[in-house]
């Protein structure tokens, strides 16, 4: 019996970035944040992030991973599960851009 080798990493052509939930997750957390009158900058500060990548994680050219998930929703006082909830429902409702 031959043993099988297994190679490591993703497939290739394979990718980690999806842009539905990635634009769902971003409209969560820019909801949350205009809720609370926060600007952009003190969310990134908080979530010590540079707020360039909070914007590009609030327009969906970003997929955080599950680490800064629980960070900006630290940042903004709520539960990372309240956050992937509205997530659920931005996608559940369609994409508004």
């Amino acid at each position: 019996m031959q043993k099988r080798t297994v190679q490591r990493g993703r497939p290739v052509g394979s990718t980690t970035y999806e842009p539905e939930p990635a634009l769902a997750f971003g409209q969560a957390v820019r909801a949350a944040r205009m809720e609370q009158g926060m600007a952009q900058e003190e969310l990134a500060s908080l979530a010590e992030i540079e707020r360039s990548h909070m914007g590009k994680i609030e327009r969906g050219e970003h997929m955080p991973t599950l680490a800064l998930i629980l960070r900006i929703a630290a940042a903004l006082n709520r539960s990372a599960a309240d956050l992937i909830a509205v997530t659920e429902k931005n996608l559940r409702s369609g994409l508004k851009t």
